[in-house]
């Protein structure tokens, strides 16, 4: 069963950027997506990337979030640009439409001043 390790979040101000990165212990999913889950609500997906790289994003994200991937590296990325507070979550990656067994810990992002 294949295995994903979120990483690299972190506390960054308002208007800052990060780089986050989902690594797959075997080949990643023909559809990947990136969700996330704040304090008190539902998770949600932020956006997904098919194997060809077609995207597409949340519209609360849309303009400042860019999802890539490599499948030679089997590791999925998600670029966060102009943060804001609402962004503050944590952060998951898992197949689109995401698959139970395959949540892992998360990577937390925190977006204050």
């Amino acid at each position: 069963q294949v295995q994903l390790v979120e990483s690299g979040g972190g506390l960054v101000q308002p208007g800052g950027s990060l780089r986050l990165s989902c690594a797959a212990s075997g080949s990643i999913f023909s559809i990947m997506g990136w969700y996330r889950q704040a304090a008190g609500k539902q998770r949600e997906l932020v956006a997904y990337i098919t194997s060809g790289g077609t995207s597409a994003y949340a519209d609360s994200v849309k303009g400042r979030f860019t999802i890539s991937r490599d499948n030679a590296k089997n590791t999925v990325y998600l670029r966060l640009n102009s943060l804001k507070p609402d962004d503050t979550a944590v952060y998951y990656c898992n197949r689109y439409p995401p698959y139970s067994d395959y949540w892992g810990q998360g990577t937390q992002v925190t977006v204050s001043s």
